[in-house]
This record gives structure tokens, C-alpha cells and sequence, in this order.
């Protein structure tokens, strides 16, 4: 009786580098947007990325759908900045509360610390949520490990400023 071939284990590919660890809150921006800093919460819970967003419009140029939003700047001021981004689609979302919306999708690039990538976002008004942007596990996938009992520690300077700036 033969002696079966042992298997060749497959390597496991590594990511492009490793996660970094973040806090359950964040500042983030939103560059293409020229919003930010904003609170975010990181949610492992939810799926997706949601932005806070009022007055959401789907128009259409040229053929192409693009969807016009107005999204808080300096919510402790209530200044908000008109953007129009192209629909990447429609998703049906379960929010916290159990309700099921369909929600507008654009891309964007988000960035956190010193990391800066392209996501998709829905757009939904977050008005009793407490902070204006949730980045679900799809969008940190890969890059950030959630600290659950802290926060801000990618962006601690950043929110120090906040904190300034809100006071004056």
C-alpha cells in the first residue's frame, strides 16, 4: 500500500500591510468632499459606510445619475457643504432601529490617519444617531483592528483641534 503524497500547504497571502488599531470613534475626512474632520463611529456591527446626509436629490447629467446632498461641515454650527457625486446604486439597509430603508449609494474616498481609500457610502439622515458618519466592517476590512474602550487614537491631535474649534 502506497504512502499517500503529503498535501502542499498554500501560502497565505498577506494583506498590503498590517491592520492598524483604532478606536471605536474617529475622525475621519472626506477629501473629495472637502469635509472633515468628522466623528465617525466604527461599527463592526454594520455592514456598510453611512454619512449623514439632508436635501438628497438623484438629477441627472449627461445621461449619467448622479445623486446632490448637503453633509455637515461643523455640525456644532450647523454649516453644511452642497455635494454632488454619480450614483453607484441603491441599497436595502436594516438600520439599528430595525428599519428597513433603501438608501442612496455614492463613492468616495475616506481617510483616517494616514490611511486614504475609496468606499462606498450611503446616505441617510443620522440626525438621532449622535455622529454623522458610521464605517461599517466593509469598509475597514483589511485595514484597522477596532479597539472597543477607546477612542481617537489615530486621530487625537486631529480631535484636540476639533475640540478647540467648537469651543470658540
Amino acid at each position: 500500500m502506497k504512502k499517500p503524497k503529503p498535501r502542499k500547504l498554500k501560502k497565505r497571502r498577506r494583506s498590503r500591510s498590517p491592520a492598524m488599531l483604532a478606536g471605536w470613534r474617529e475622525l475621519v475626512h472626506l477629501p473629495e468632499l472637502e469635509i472633515g474632520p468628522i466623528p465617525a463611529k466604527a461599527d463592526t456591527g454594520a455592514v456598510s459606510a453611512a454619512l449623514h446626509a439632508e436635501n438628497i436629490v438623484v438629477h441627472s447629467v449627461d445621461g449619467a445619475r448622479r445623486v446632490r446632498f448637503d453633509a455637515f461641515i461643523d455640525e456644532a454650527r450647523h454649516i453644511t457643504r452642497a455635494c454632488d457625486l454619480p450614483l453607484h446604486g441603491v441599497k436595502r439597509v436594516r438600520s439599528s432601529t430595525g428599519t428597513v430603508e433603501d438608501r442612496w449609494v455614492v463613492e468616495t474616498e475616506i481617510e483616517l490617519g494616514q490611511i486614504r481609500w475609496r468606499a462606498l457610502v450611503t446616505l441617510t439622515d443620522r440626525n438621532e444617531m449622535g455622529m454623522p458618519m458610521l464605517l461599517g466592517r466593509a469598509t475597514l476590512r483589511g485595514r484597522f483592528v477596532i479597539h472597543p474602550g477607546r477612542s481617537f487614537l489615530l486621530t487625537r491631535t486631529a480631535q484636540q483641534k476639533l475640540s478647540r474649534r467648537s469651543a470658540s
